[in-house]
């Protein structure tokens, strides 16, 4: 007969065991005692990269990056109690986000709950409907060993499934923590979750709506959740129709793409002649809340494609909603678009992206601005975080075209909150060199981010622009209507923290830059992991109206 500790080790490499089988690659722990058998188990894979954060909000949204990186569930996992908490922000963001997850909790035994034990909380449901499931296998038994494997491929297959997400598992473990792995359960069927081709019920909903795509006017919105940017190109071309593409979608490189789609639309005149009737809306939306106004004055039938089923539609716009992959249902609709259409809509949609873009490279040539910091990374030869705040904005508004810089932002709830960590784990899971944009509130919000980052050595530059305060209020009606100085106690929020000297603290290397070449070059070195662009919040504000009056400018020649 095992010994208990036994059992909890032999119950840990089943379950890890199973996961590998399935595809997972990665695990991010914090550290711990009572979470020790389920570390061991991970830690004791030579096939799964390990990740230790000394944070516990840190390792989630490490756990995040990586998840966002690979689109597998990373493993994720803290000791009882309080630890377990600091995981609810990225739990919510994978939950609103659809970025799969497992989040393993341990906790301490029944006998121990209630009586006031150290470090025990009630963690049962303890991140609510946020968890695409909750279980609790209870303590290890053997005598339930045959449906351990069973257990992990139904939580694997749950947080991969059609509407991917974070599963919680609340893991129960009795001292002494260490043991002896013994022999594994047999094996069970179950292997990766591949993705199919259109199902009937697709190609029945296709040929359902494909009537309405039957229009000159019209618009495809491309925003993050597209999975194959070339089946977005080849409808697009099929419909004759440009393609308003958020960096997100990975579309901007597509022959058909506008790229400064805001700016554009800012302009009173083109935004009413160019009004669709029809609304081809694949994924999340963009960030820019002109966009959104534009389209709630055309009117236009409004379609929207997502592979994940909750309900994104904030300004009730969609007239019509499918649940399916943006990829499948554009190959579906492109064999059903009418041949020889018209190619005058797109070719002045064209013209203007054209001449927006030359009209945005000439005003950014002078000053490394904010927008012009975001312009340079729009164009990084990797992957791309951007915090959820100005930086999302200045990429989507101000990003240059014809790239095809993979962007990542959380933008399920919009936090800034672990933004540092959530690039730790895209350059952890993509193996790519990888760039970060935040601001300097972000930066100060995800500072236990920087432990023992130097030692990870991962080709990560953090470019961190320091405004001393929340930039993007300064664009909000606060600032303007309140005092100065109330407006700066609750909204600029200066805190005077000096940037540079903290990423040296953590031995990290770190340059203040002023000019668009040392950007580049800061960039570059390999020495260098933390640059900061000085900005000023109310010039920015100027930057901005001075960008979008020169596109309009443009656009009346």
């Amino acid at each position: 007969m095992q010994a208990p500790q036994d059992v909890q080790a032999t119950f840990c490499a089943t379950l890890v065991d199973q996961w590998v089988r399935m595809g997972m690659r990665n695990a991010v722990i914090a550290p711990g005692s009572r979470s020790t058998p389920m570390a061991l188990a991970l830690a004791a894979r030579d096939d799964l990269a390990v990740q230790v954060a000394h944070d516990e909000r840190s390792a989630a949204f490490i756990a995040l990056g990586v998840s966002l990186a690979t689109r597998l569930p990373a493993a994720l996992l803290c000791t009882s109690g309080t630890a377990a908490t600091h995981f609810h922000a990225a739990v919510v963001e994978a939950d609103l986000a659809g970025v799969p997850l497992l989040v393993l909790t341990a906790d301490r035994p029944p006998e121990l709950q209630g009586i006031g034990s150290a470090q025990t909380i009630d963690q049962r449901e303890l991140y609510g409907r946020a968890a695409r499931l909750y279980a609790d296998p209870g303590v290890a038994d053997a005598s339930a060993s045959e449906t351990w494997r069973a257990f992990a491929s139904d939580w694997w297959r749950v947080a991969t499934g059609s509407n991917p997400g974070p599963v919680h598992i609340n893991l129960p473990f009795r001292e002494p923590l260490v043991g002896v792995v013994g022999e594994l359960p047999d094996l069970i069927d179950g292997g990766p979750v591949e993705r199919g081709e259109a199902n009937p019920e697709l190609v029945r909903r296709v040929t359902e709506l494909a009537g309405m795509f039957d229009q000159q006017r019209g618009v495809i919105i491309a925003g993050g959740g597209v999975d194959d940017a070339a089946a977005v190109g080849l409808l697009a071309e099929a419909l004759q129709w440009p393609v308003l593409a958020d960096p997100r979608s990975g579309c901007r490189q597509l022959a058909q793409a506008v790229s400064c789609f805001d700016s554009l639309l800012r302009g009173a005149q083109f935004a009413t002649d160019h009004r669709p009737s029809v609304v081809l809306h694949l994924g999340e939306p963009p960030a820019s809340k002109v966009l959104g106004q534009w389209l709630q004055a055309s009117a236009a039938v409004h379609v929207h494609v997502h592979s994940h089923p909750r309900i994104i539609d904030p300004l009730r716009l969609v007239t019509e909603r499918v649940c399916a992959s943006p990829a499948l249902f554009c190959k579906a609709l492109a064999t059903d678009v009418a041949a020889d259409r018209d190619a005058v809509w797109l070719s002045a949609w064209l013209q203007a992206e054209g001449e927006g873009q030359q009209a945005i490279e000439i005003a950014l040539a002078a000053d490394l601005s904010e927008p012009a910091v975001a312009r340079s990374l729009s164009a990084f030869d990797g992957e791309l975080v951007v915090s959820s705040s100005m930086p999302v904005r200045d990429v989507e508004w101000f990003g240059r075209p014809g790239v095809a810089t993979k962007v990542h932002s959380n933008r399920g709830a919009n936090g800034i909150d672990g933004v540092i960590a959530t690039a730790i784990g895209v350059a952890v899971g993509s193996s790519r060199p990888t760039a970060v944009l935040l601001g300097d509130v972000a930066f100060c919000h995800d500072q236990s981010s920087l432990t023992a980052l130097a030692a990870r050595r991962l080709p990560l530059t953090i470019v961190v622009i320091d405004n001393d305060g929340g930039g993007i209020f300064s664009f909000l009606p606060q600032a303007g209507t309140l005092a100065p100085a109330r407006f700066e106690q609750l909204f600029g929020t200066p805190h005077g923290t000096d940037i540079v000297a903290i990423a040296t603290a953590h031995g990290l290397g770190a340059r203040t830059v002023s000019t668009t070449d040392q950007l580049a070059a800061a960039i570059a070195d390999p020495t260098v992991v933390v640059v900061r662009v000085c900005s000023n919040r109310a010039d920015n504000v100027v930057v901005h109206d001075r960008l979008h009056a020169a596109v309009a400018a443009a656009l009346t020649v």
